[in-house]
């Protein structure tokens, strides 16, 4: 059967695959691509994660790290306080649907959630267990804690300074809060920091939140069905995105707010029954991620590895800083704009702490990692830059074997998980990407359809090219994004933490209450 359906792709795609491959062999076409796309990027890769003189730490790591430790100070530890009111929110419990706005507080969290939990969470987590050992699994929660409160920040300003059009839709996000927020303080600049970050969020949306995602999803249908080129992964997903993606941001809504939560019991209840299945090695699997985040275990790098690992792969699933979500927050219905960024500080919580931390305890506990017996100490590979794993497998191939260790047939369920986490994290971040793309080239439908068809072009370079130089410039284009962004958040946050205390002074005194038709 899967013989035949194969067939039967080739077939329909036919007239394509022979123009390619006129001169060249279908592999020959995947490895121009990926040598094309790795010469060009390999600079701007470079320059983000330059490492601070004389030692291997990141400045754009410290700088995230930094960022969400001061708001999680500054506004009072946001992330624990505000956690249940947060619940109350999402459940529609204070929304009037005729506040302005194009979709529900839940709706949104879906869209935003459909660009955060995806592959990062998946093939992410097993490259950050991989190269940073159990350790790294520490770190990515405390990220996600703290991060919390960076959501919570950049998703009030969204709405706050958000565009609202005589039709009803509304454009907001970093670009909008950096341009006005910066004018009502007297502050100059503001203008040059939103088109900055409009250039590194059409580059984030091409890279971590389309190219990554179609790379990773043509290996997780290639380890089921076997291995055939990459592009016609991408030109399939390219089209069913476009589809999707022409119809905006409700179009968008609707599939993710259907698509996110079937996704999430899929993956997440396939891990909680692995971790059943091994509940005596639960704690085995804590105590190795407590060790190694403070002794390293022997992984390369020591403490300061896991460290790094942790949170690179936090800030890269959840985007907490980033700025990317307060472009979907911003679309909510709500004349509150504190209310999202209640609604917003759930997301690295669902995303890292809970999903990311599932990964990274079935990759664990199913011992993937190869241990040294004589000394409990995890070996590593030939090239010494990572830990050497059963099979020798990385990123989703690494998730993928884990759960396969437990039941034959996991793999393709993991594999229909990573499709549809591709699939949303791909649409909503084609909305990121058209949003910064208007913000500097103007609204329009003509140039609404350039962007989308530009959006899935990549799509089909995602899925032909190498994990190595796909992942490099997910990453730094996502970093970019967060260096206008957090640079701006700092400026801005007294302006957040006058809406919060008027917020809660008011929903004390039961002056805003409950909404009930």
């Amino acid at each position: 059967m899967k013989r035949f359906t194969s067939r039967l792709t080739l077939a329909a795609l036919a007239p394509i695959l022979l123009a390619g491959a006129a001169s060249a062999q279908e592999t020959s076409i995947d490895q121009k691509v990926n040598d094309i796309f790795a010469g060009a990027t390999g600079w701007f890769v470079n320059f983000i994660f330059s490492p601070f003189p004389g030692t291997s730490f990141p400045w754009i790591v410290a700088w995230l790290v930094v960022a969400a430790t001061v708001f999680t100070l500054y506004f009072g530890f946001i992330q624990f306080r505000g956690f249940g009111h947060s619940i109350a929110l999402v459940k529609g419990d204070y929304s009037d649907p005729n506040d302005a706005g194009e979709v529900s507080h839940f709706q949104a969290l879906a869209t935003a959630l459909s660009g955060t939990v995806g592959l990062g969470n998946i093939a992410g987590v097993a490259v950050a267990v991989g190269i940073g050992g159990p350790g790294a699994t520490f770190w990515m929660i405390l990220a996600g804690l703290m991060g919390m409160a960076s959501k919570f920040t950049e998703c009030t300003l969204g709405v706050k300074y958000r565009n609202e059009y005589p039709d009803g839709t509304v454009s907001g996000g970093p670009m909008y809060y950096l341009t006005k927020g910066f004018a009502e303080r007297g502050l100059p600049g503001g203008k040059i920091l939103a088109v900055l970050f409009s250039i590194f969020c059409i580059l984030g949306a091409f890279g971590g939140g389309n190219m990554f995602q179609a790379n990773q999803a043509h290996q997780a249908i290639t380890g089921v069905v076997g291995e055939y080129p990459g592009f016609v992964t991408g030109l399939i997903f390219a089209v069913i995105v476009f589809v999707v993606i022409v119809g905006g941001l409700k179009s968008i809504a609707s599939v993710t707010e259907k698509v996110v939560p079937f996704m999430a019991v899929i993956y997440v209840g396939s891990a909680v029954i692995i971790l059943i299945m091994n509940a005596n090695m639960i704690g085995w699997a804590f105590g190795q991620i407590f060790a190694g985040a403070f002794t390293g275990l022997g992984v390369a790098g020591g403490m300061v590895g896991a460290l790094i690992q942790g949170f690179k792969r936090a800030a890269f699933s959840n985007e907490a800083g980033v700025g990317s979500a307060a472009i979907a927050h911003s679309a909510v219905r709500t004349k509150e704009p504190i209310t999202e960024g209640f609604v917003s500080l759930l997301e690295p919580f669902i995303d890292t702490v809970v999903i990311c931390t599932m990964t990274a305890l079935v990759i664990i506990i199913t011992q993937q990692l190869v241990i040294d017996e004589a000394t409990g100490i995890y070996l590593l590979n030939e090239a010494g830059t990572a830990i050497r794993t059963v099979g020798d497998t990385s990123g989703v191939g690494l998730t993928a074997a884990a759960f396969g260790s437990a039941f034959s047939w996991f793999p393709t369920v993991l594999a229909v998980a990573v499709i549809l986490f591709a699939f949303s994290t791909m649409i909503s971040w084609s909305y990121y990407g058209l949003k910064a793309w208007t913000y500097l080239f103007g609204e329009g439908k003509t140039k609404e359809i350039t962007f989308k068809v530009i959006f899935c072009v990549f799509v089909v370079i995602g899925a032909s090219a190498n994990l190595g130089p796909v992942i490099d410039f997910s990453d730094a284009a996502i970093f970019a994004m967060a260096v206008v962004n957090v640079f701006g958040l700092y400026f801005l946050m007294p302006i957040v933490k006058r809406e919060v205390d008027s917020y809660l002074s008011r929903l004390k005194s039961g002056e805003i209450k409950k909404f009930t038709e």
